[in-house]
């Protein structure tokens, strides 16, 4: 959450001339609601069905740069459609910068809390490990502009 995934995966679709997909604006627009209201009406679970639902239709199109919801990772589904369909790339960045990124943000649900830096490091604490696991690549988006982490992907493709 806050690492840049949307702005630097547009970055990245762009230099590699393939469409861009944000899933969670997809699920947005296919519902006509935001994903906090998702969220208010049918939980997290609620979300993670249709997010799980999404990803499995995305994963079939070719060519394409896809931004995943932070919380994909959780499923063991989704981790396995995500290795099997591509190149998984982890941006990382520390818990200071995704509370600096997202501080102000009210379209995140898990973020509406008294205390959105503990939520965040426990987030950390059980995502991070997957995201290591399952990622092709490991890229520092910490304190780095979006268009030098996007270079810097599209540098470790064209090496791989």
């Amino acid at each position: 959450m806050g690492v840049g995934k949307t702005t630097i995966g547009r970055q990245l679709a762009k230099q590699l001339k393939m469409e861009f997909v944000d899933s969670d604006h997809e699920i947005e627009e296919r519902t006509g609601v935001a994903i906090s209201v998702i969220f208010e009406i049918e939980g997290e679970d609620g979300f993670r069905k249709r997010e799980t639902a999404m990803l499995q239709e995305l994963l079939k199109r070719q060519n394409l740069v896809l931004a995943t919801g932070g919380g994909a990772i959780l499923s063991e589904v989704n981790r396995k459609n995500l290795r099997k369909s591509g190149t998984v790339i982890y941006l990382h960045a520390g818990v200071d910068t995704q509370l600096a990124r997202t501080r102000d943000a009210k379209n995140r649900p898990l973020l509406n809390t008294d205390n959105p830096r503990e939520k965040l490091e426990a987030l950390m604490k059980v995502r991070e490990p997957l995201y290591r696991q399952e990622a092709d690549l490991v890229v520092n988006a910490e304190d780095r502009p979006p268009a030098t982490v996007a270079r810097d992907i599209l540098r470790r493709l064209t090496k791989k």
